[in-house]
């Protein structure tokens, strides 16, 4: 197990380096000044010039980088041209309201979908499919911002039951953490629950035809018996790919949903910061969510050799 997933994490280095050199070179490539963006409109080229050379961009490209690369191994993602803060002080606050809301999500989804799922496949063809596939359609066909204002429009403004918009710490209590992350959970997890529940579903219909499934009914294992432990494991392999792929979206930052609740989260900094024009946090946004990926997945592969007798280490 170990060596396997040593193995692992050696494959992911090149693919973490082809995406560092490919997002430094896209954003040194694409039209826009840092210096004069930073200068405005009224800068001398004396004053360009001196920014330029402040911040390293007349030197030559692969001079960048390296330099760009050396402070990524010692933990710096370089400074804000806007603001002029650390990146790492930037990220940090942003963290705990992506993180609340990805991991309430993912959990509430589970809960909700997997169960659908496995009623679903075992009830095929039945009306409880019909009705099951009917909500998954309808979750994939409404969209995040429609769902977002009904919700406030019902339970913040009519109900009064919680606040429209914004973040509470969980530092600050739960009540009030709680308050601020259900609304977004929700929202989310109306697409989250169609997509889960209909992978379920189809897992579920491929295994349930096995004949392993046949043998244990034979046997006079219970319904319930059949279905968890013997058809839910095998089926389980590609749910959690769509699990595991759905919560490194949801960590790098779902923007629509950040903006609706206006939560200070990832998916607003890498806005702004794409607006702005901001480079090194853009870069910085980019490696932070394909690192993310990149660990899901070797997640997603340990999960693989838990369920999956067949994987060799």
């Amino acid at each position: 197990m170990l060596g396997y997933l040593l193995r692992r994490i050696l494959a992911a280095v090149p693919v973490m380096g082809v995406v560092a050199l490919f997002v430094f070179l896209l954003l040194r490539l694409t039209p826009g000044d840092p210096a004069a963006i930073l200068a405005g409109d009224n800068a001398t080229p004396e004053q360009l010039d001196r920014i330029r050379t402040s911040l390293g961009l007349n030197e030559p490209i692969y001079i960048q980088f390296y330099t760009w690369v050396a402070k990524l191994l010692h933990g710096d993602l370089g400074v804000s041209l806007i603001s002029n803060k650390p990146i790492l002080e930037m990220i940090g606050p942003r963290l705990e309201p992506s993180i609340s809301v990805a991991l309430a999500t993912i959990v509430l989804s589970i809960l909700v979908a997997v169960p659908l799922g496995v009623i679903a496949a075992w009830k095929h063809g039945t009306w409880i499919d019909r009705c099951v596939m009917g909500l998954s359609v309808l979750g994939f066909s409404v969209p995040v911002f429609v769902i977002g204002y009904v919700l406030i429009q019902v339970f913040a403004i009519d109900l009064r039951w919680v606040p429209v918009q914004g973040f509470k710490s969980i530092s600050a209590g739960f009540g009030p953490f709680f308050e601020r992350i259900i609304l977004p959970t929700c929202t989310l997890s109306f697409i989250y629950v169609a997509l889960i529940a209909r992978m379920t579903r189809a897992s579920m219909l491929d295994v349930l035809g096995e004949d392993y499934v046949r043998t244990a009914r034979a046997k006079g294992i219970g319904e319930t018996g059949v279905l968890l432990r013997h058809a839910l494991r095998n089926a389980a392999v590609p749910v959690i790919t769509v699990i595991g792929s759905g919560f490194a979206l949801l960590i790098s930052g779902v923007v629509v949903t950040e903006s609706v609740f206006n939560l200070p989260g990832i998916g607003r900094l890498t806005v702004d910061a794409v607006l702005a024009r901001d480079y090194p946090v853009i870069q910085a946004m980019i490696l932070l969510t394909s690192g993310i990926y990149v660990a899901v997945n070797l997640l997603i592969d340990l999960a693989y050799t838990l369920l999956d007798p067949r994987i060799r280490y």
